[in-house]
């Protein structure tokens, strides 16, 4: 009886245990584990392990294709790299919020391929400053949806979803065979992203290798057969897996879909519109607590600017009381200036009177009263003088305590109606691992694919994203001319040039794909064999 194991497998709602034998495949265990759990989409999900080094291992779509582009295994341009790491942040560190996400936050993150950086000079805080600006754009946007703009934009890329295999076709000339989920592209040895010949899979009826000769068959019955060499067995045994996956996913997606999708398509529709509205709602409390903070804002600087005008209207007031007051000094010495005036002048009068009896007195008594009358009358001019002059400051005051009377009721009224509240009506809201070589098999291996021949290619009508969506056209394009001032060509690669050259010739990913599936299949597979 063969040895049994047991197995734990934990889901989100249960822990599960089963025993199985040592020979049980993994696809074995994962059937058994759905089956028991009652799942339906089971394209949605797989097993996580943990290896014998301790790690998890589980292949995530999304880290996969960032991983593959910031290492340069999938060619993306400069322009598209920041704006796929600005949907990165997004990702992963949500909403923008400048009390938190200060200057030097994304320091630790690698966000862009080093040949990127490299080709640009710019600081790290420039490379984070121009990626910051484009996450402030995605805000509100839940990190789901941020991963799958990323991929939306990721498989644009020419190299996106294509596994490339060495190959030689009967002259020996070396090439590329890249297989992906459209079908099979030939590509020359220095150029992985512009393919030369495509063939889709609704084209191939029948796959199969003989040791390190691999055959395709085409649809076509005039055409000859597609043959190509690989360097070793085990890379036609990979290139059959792939194209019999590819291919049935092909047909797959291109058939009507059972009762049982529908269902799940149709769950799967109202509960995002459920999230949709739920998020909604929540935006909309955001953003009345945006708004409930602002107006806070608001009201505590019109708090301060009326502290600050209180401080400054008693500075005016205590100014002008201190006028006031040297005001009431100068009238009082006006008015006792006016009163030893009035002394002196009748004194001076006495002096006269005097003066006109004086043929009775001696000349040396006229004499001395005439010198005490003059000494009089220069006392009297001064004391003129000095009242005039207390008169006329005693004028300017009154000017000035007057216009500082009118400046105090200016400013009286100007207080008042800015400190009338406005009134406000505040609505409430509304509601892979390589197969060992002794498992190759020796011989002929032949897959038949099952094929359907109204199937249209889909590449007839297929756009990119950036050619189908307006704003983010102009967001790349706005990029393009804000990196393109930093740019070193010194240190372009073949790669930048391939792509620089094929944007030049108006060529994009399915663009390229059209154009190299034209004509028929013998066409194709004639000109595979002259490469």
């Amino acid at each position: 009886m063969p040895k049994l194991m047991n197995v734990r497998v934990t889901t989100m709602d249960a822990e599960l245990e089963f025993a199985i034998q040592q020979i049980t495949t993994g696809k074995q265990l994962f059937d058994q584990v759905v089956k028991t759990i009652g799942l339906r989409e089971v394209w949605f999900f797989g097993l996580q392990y943990t290896d014998i080094k301790g790690d998890q291992t589980w292949i995530k779509l999304y880290k996969k294709v960032k991983s593959a582009i910031l290492t340069d295994e999938i060619y993306c341009p400069s322009e598209t790299s920041v704006l796929l790491a600005s949907y990165a942040v997004q990702a992963r560190h949500g909403d923008y919020q400048k009390s938190i996400h200060t200057t030097g936050f994304l320091a630790n993150d690698r966000l862009l391929p080093q040949r990127v950086m490299d080709q640009h000079k710019m600081s790290k805080e420039e490379w984070e400053s121009s990626i910051t600006n484009w996450w402030q754009e995605h805000r509100g946007m839940p990190r789901e949806d941020a991963m799958m703009e990323y991929l939306k934009i990721a498989q644009d890329l020419e190299m996106y979803g294509v596994n490339y295999f060495e190959i030689r076709n009967k002259k020996g000339t070396e090439l590329w065979l890249g297989v992906d989920a459209l079908g099979l592209n030939i590509y020359e040895k220095d150029d992985k992203l512009t393919p030369k010949i495509g063939f889709p899979w609704s084209e191939i009826r029948n796959i199969s290798f003989n040791e390190k000769k691999f055959i395709i068959k085409p649809i076509d019955k005039k055409a000859p057969d597609f043959v190509f060499f690989a360097a070793r067995v085990k890379i036609n045994k990979r290139i059959l897996a792939l194209c019999m996956g590819n291919h049935e996913l092909y047909m797959r997606r291109r058939k009507p879909d059972t009762i049982d999708v529908q269902q799940m398509k149709a769950q799967a529709k109202e509960e995002k519109l459920a999230r949709e509205k739920q998020r909604e709602k929540l935006q909309l409390e955001i953003a009345a607590r945006e708004r409930a903070e602002k107006k806070q804002q608001e009201y505590e600087e019109r708090l301060r600017n009326m502290a600050e005008e209180m401080e400054r209207r008693q500075a005016e007031l205590n100014e002008a009381q201190e006028m006031i007051r040297r005001l009431e000094e100068q009238l009082r010495q006006l008015q006792a200036a006016k009163e030893e005036l009035e002394d002196r002048q009748k004194e001076l009068t006495a002096m006269m009177e005097k003066l006109e009896r004086s043929h009775e007195m001696e000349a040396a008594e006229r004499a001395k009263l005439e010198a005490e009358i003059r000494h009089k009358q220069e006392e009297v001019q001064r004391i003129q003088s000095e009242v005039e002059a207390k008169d006329a400051e005693a004028r300017r005051l009154q000017e000035e305590v007057e216009a500082a009377r009118l400046r105090q009721e200016e400013a009286d009224r100007q207080y008042q109606a800015s400190t009338t509240p406005h009134h406000h009506h505040v609505e409430e809201n509304e509601e892979d691992g390589d197969d060992g070589e002794d498992e190759i098999p020796h011989g002929d291996v032949t897959k038949e694919l099952v094929t359907d021949e109204s199937i249209i290619d889909p590449i007839e009508e297929r756009r990119t994203l950036a050619e189908r969506n307006e704003r983010l056209h102009d967001q790349l394009k706005a990029l393009k001319q804000d990196l393109a001032q930093s740019r070193d060509e010194t240190k372009e690669t073949v790669m930048d040039k391939i792509h620089r050259e094929n944007v030049r010739q108006g060529r994009d990913k399915y663009k390229t794909l059209r154009e190299i599936r034209k004509g028929n299949t013998k066409r194709r597979v004639d000109q595979f064999e002259n490469m």
